[in-house]
């Protein structure tokens, strides 16, 4: 392998230290606290949180040799920000240099996912259930880097004010991308607003799944029902004036005159930019193994053929994958608390680790055989664990770490497939959960 773990455990040890250094510069750091001599320094409290899986707090802090009570782990918790680990996630993504790209893109998938914790009716995250008693969640929205298998961005919003669409948005606007990168989005993102940011930001393309019924957007609906590969193009307008209608532009209903009384039926639509605006989109509609058909809107230029549109959108399965991990390997499902404060703190924590046991199993090379009837990958879950020890210093040699991942591998079968069996899931109680 070209990168050794240690170099990892290196670019994330330093990513903590220099988050510690600006946290404690921070006006809002606590006067006087972790200034004593304690268990729980800042910097072991925070690689504690990192190192912790889905078990009771106690057998966690005993697996990492912490002589110490839940009481006064949750107390020295209480003095920390989310926002420390979310300084560690950013610091470490940049830090570390993921190197797949494809035709020199990066390629990165944007969904949501909830995030179950215990209810607490008087907690931002609360969501109100009729006559039944509530429950609290938060819903965390990422970018995920499908080639490389890590998380990019995250912006966290609680349940009741969840906004896919404005996250998106935010994501757009706030982070930075240098390199030429490729969002790939399921339906829900579809949207005039986020097509327009997308056509004026020169980085980043957009590759996203839109509705083809009688709610699509009114150029795709008059598409004939067949694969297809065209470029389209009308222009917005937010005024309904007689040049408009003759025109034929696309009316977008805003809130021009926020003193006006609208109709509670009104559908207001976001659009940040000027009116009349041109757009120009490409659409690909391709017919799937069960006959139906799906259509992608994309800015991607004529250099990608249908069928590599295709298998992009395709690869945003990746995401959902990641979410699975997420939550059963690296241990989200159960978070440590029941404020929204620490449930912060751990979405953060689980995707630094995410980050840190994907980057090392991406290096880990496989020995392959001829003789073997399956491509083989490496057991992701295993993966996790070794990392995990690894990074809590329960295991120090990384040749051995090395060995231990690869001798942990699974048969790739790309063609087979299993119907989705979606249950609704509720936060685990504290007092029902398994050792791990």
């Amino acid at each position: 392998m070209d990168i050794k773990p240690s170099e990892f455990k290196e670019k994330l040890n330093k990513a903590i230290k220099e988050a510690v250094g600006r946290f404690r510069k921070d006006d809002s750091f606590p006067n006087g606290a972790f200034s004593r001599e304690r268990v729980f320094s800042l910097k072991v409290l925070t690689k504690a949180i990192l190192a912790m899986g889905g078990g009771d707090i106690a057998q966690e802090l005993e697996n990492l040799s912490i002589e110490a009570s839940k009481a006064a782990f949750s107390q020295q918790r209480k003095k920390l920000s989310w926002t420390l680990f979310e300084d560690i996630f950013e610091t470490f993504n940049c830090l570390c240099s993921d190197r797949q790209t494809y035709k020199g893109y990066r390629v990165f998938a944007v969904d949501g996912t909830a995030v179950n914790i215990a209810a607490n009716p008087s907690a931002p995250s609360y969501m109100p259930n009729g006559k039944r008693k509530g429950y609290n969640q938060l819903h965390a929205n990422v970018v995920y880097d499908v080639l490389n298998k890590t998380y990019q961005h995250c912006q966290i919003q609680p349940q009741p004010q969840a906004d896919e669409v404005g996250a998106m948005r935010f994501m757009l606007t706030w982070y930075d991308y240098p390199e030429k990168t490729l969002i790939v989005a399921d339906r829900g993102y579809e949207s005039y607003n986020i097509f327009a940011y997308f056509l004026e930001n020169l980085h980043v393309d957009f590759l996203i799944r839109v509705k083809q019924n009688k709610s699509a957007m009114r150029e795709i609906r008059k598409l004939p029902m067949k694969e297809l590969d065209v470029d389209i193009s009308f222009t917005l307008t937010t005024t309904q004036t007689k040049r408009d209608k003759e025109s034929g532009y696309i009316y977008i209903q805003t809130a021009k005159d926020k003193g006006k009384g609208y109709s509670a039926k009104t559908r207001m639509r976001r659009w940040d930019f000027s009116s009349p605006y041109h757009m120009k989109l490409r659409i690909v509609r391709i017919q799937l193994s069960t006959g139906e058909y799906e259509t992608l809107a994309t800015s991607l230029p004529r250099s990608f053929t249908s069928g590599e549109i295709k298998a992009l959108y395709h690869s945003r399965w990746g995401i959902e994958t990641s979410f699975r991990e997420l939550k059963y390997a690296i241990g989200l499902e159960r978070i440590h608390g029941k404020s929204d404060e620490f449930a912060m703190q751990e979405i953060f924590a689980s995707l630094i680790m995410a980050n840190f046991c994907s980057r090392i199993a991406q290096a880990v090379v496989i020995n392959k055989s001829v003789n073997n009837k399956f491509a083989y990958a490496i057991n992701r879950k295993m993966a996790i664990v070794l990392c995990r020890k690894y990074f809590a210093d329960r295991m120090t040699d990384e040749n051995e770490l090395v060995r231990k991942i690869s001798s942990y591998v699974e048969a790739i079968r790309p063609d087979r497939q299993n119907d989705r069996n979606l249950r609704v899931k509720s936060f685990s109680g504290f007092t029902y959960r398994i050792p791990t």
